[in-house]
């Protein structure tokens, strides 16, 4: 079996490439100034573990999505002083004392939001941070074009609120020739100019939109998922380093013949003299259910297929061709090749690789690497 857990399936996180990443993604612009995205426990990959990696290279700006995603990580990154910390999912009406209890930024997507932390600062006799959030095309959260020329026209609402950013979000950066691309760049930065100024500018470009180029990055990027490994987009070759690696030791090897199937609903029957492997990962450990009979493994560098459906605890795989291998023999289902990656693993499950990432099981024995914890 795998290390000195007794879970026989090992997610290997590469902390270095995570920190490597972010570097690469800052220098991808002119003004060097890059936050980090942690949001949903750093990507499935652990908050803590991500957070400080990224800290301990110089990071100190992050976003997370839930109020208590951002108190959490506050106390992860207590010992670094100059750390902060926005919450992206808005000002509702019993959060404003939380926020200023912890310590976390809110983010302002309406004017209702705008209003609710205005009267705090005032109660407070002090200018709080926050950020200006616009609605430039996702039809989500942030301003829309009425609440934003509301705000053009009535700029006092903003009086006495220390706006640190503008930002917004992008529908179709990881596919770089679609119009909309230009659009929404086009939205905002009208918008800055007719706004009052924030105090470090405009942040729109999160991962993919990095790499459409310099009219994208504004004052500020917002990188998440490059970080830890994913493809921008998948019209070039992938720039980030690979983060993780996902391994199993074989449970137990069967001997069948036809017509013999494997698994819930007999989806693989054998054609002939076959062995199966039995692995312990299945859909409650983010090994999505889609995968059943299309996806692929490897031994050493030998290719092997899943064969039947993934069940909520176990996969099988046709090692036919491999007559020596048995019970603790090594299994890699995510690897650092190209192929061989999550990206790879998402499009045999139809998905992308960040649903991959964020649906990692707890049952594995997580095992980290680098990161200066």
């Amino acid at each position: 079996m795998i290390g000195k857990s007794h879970s026989p399936t090992r997610l290997t996180i590469d902390l270095d490439a995570v920190v490597e990443n972010w570097r690469i993604l800052k220098s991808q612009t002119s003004h060097g100034r890059a936050s980090a995205v942690v949001k949903a426990n750093g990507y499935g990959l652990g908050l803590k573990q991500v957070a400080r990696a990224l800290a301990n290279a110089g990071c100190d700006t992050f976003f997370v999505a839930h109020l208590d995603e951002g108190i959490a990580l506050k106390d992860i990154l207590s010992d670094f002083p100059s750390a902060r910390v926005f919450a992206m999912n808005g000002l509702l009406e019993d959060e404003p004392a939380v926020y200023l209890e912890h310590g976390v930024i809110p983010t302002l997507g309406d004017l209702g939001q705008i209003d609710r932390w205005q009267s705090v600062c005032s109660d407070q006799g002090r200018a709080l941070p926050a950020v200006l959030h616009l609605d430039t095309g996702m039809s989500r959260t942030g301003l829309d074009r009425g609440e934003l020329e509301t705000l053009i026209d009535q700029p006092e609402r903003l009086s006495g609120i220390d706006m640190r950013f503008v930002m917004s979000h992008m529908a179709c950066a990881d596919t770089p020739e679609h119009p909309l691309n230009r659009e929404q760049q086009t939205r905002f930065s009208d918008a800055l100019a007719r706004l009052p100024k924030s105090t470090e500018g405009g942040m729109l470009a999160a991962s993919s939109a990095t790499f459409l180029g310099p009219d994208w990055h504004f004052d500020w990027i917002r990188p998440g998922v490059c970080l830890y490994g994913v493809r921008p987009n998948s019209d070039t070759p992938n720039p980030m380093r690979p983060v993780i690696t996902l391994e199993a030791g074989i449970l137990q090897v069967r001997q069948i013949d036809a017509p013999e199937s494997v698994g819930y609903g007999a989806s693989h029957r054998a054609a002939g003299p076959a062995r199966v492997a039995t692995l312990a990962v299945g859909y409650a450990d983010g090994f999505l259910r889609s995968l059943s009979n299309t996806a692929k493994a490897w031994v050493g560098k030998v290719e092997v297929p899943v064969v039947g459906r993934v069940s909520m605890d176990l996969i099988t795989l046709d090692v036919t061709h491999l007559p020596n291998i048995g019970p603790g023999d090594v299994v890699t289902l995510i690897g650092p090749e190209p192929g061989r990656d999550v990206d790879a693993l998402a499009e045999r499950a139809g998905t992308i690789g960040y649903e991959l990432l964020t649906s990692l099981g707890a049952r594995y024995a997580r095992h980290y690497i680098g990161g200066s914890q």
